[in-house]
């Protein structure tokens, strides 16, 4: 029985592994660095430092706003994420280290798959499968408001 399943996930290890060419993703041909110019900073942080104690708050306020609104698009979906094949393989492999990606957070999901990765490898894959490529109707009860 062992044996059969050594090969069923090799050989899906395999498949992925050929198709994985056709599901990557191709950065543009520039790609901005990932920190800014120090000059830019500050620049930037004397502009903010110029500010009104109003303004500042006002400024801040939209950051925050910003940033509530990228989390809601990201809970919904709607937001950019990490390929699913590459989440998929690494459930496979790694079944608590791909529901953390796919959360973008430790809570409960997460606590529960590495539960079940470190009971039993087999659960945990499952479980992580589920979360992975669930449509999110599949919520824990303590998750529910």
């Amino acid at each position: 029985m062992f044996n059969k399943f050594t090969r069923l996930v090799l050989m899906l290890i395999t498949l992925v592994a050929l198709n994985l060419p056709a599901f990557a993703v191709s950065l543009p041909a520039s790609t901005p660095a990932t920190e800014p110019d120090p000059a830019t900073v500050k620049a930037a942080l004397s502009e903010f430092s110029s500010l009104s104690k109003k303004e500042k708050k006002e400024r801040i306020h939209e950051v925050k706003k910003v940033l509530k609104q990228y989390k809601a698009d990201k809970k919904a979906g709607t937001a950019a994420e990490t390929s699913t094949v590459l989440l998929v393989i690494l459930a496979i492999l790694l079944p608590p280290l791909a529901v953390y990606l796919h959360e973008g957070e430790i809570n409960n999901r997460f606590w529960l798959s590495l539960l079940l990765t470190l009971l039993f490898w087999i659960p945990g894959v499952i479980y992580a499968l589920i979360v992975v490529l669930g449509d999110g109707s599949l919520k824990l009860a303590s998750e529910k408001e």
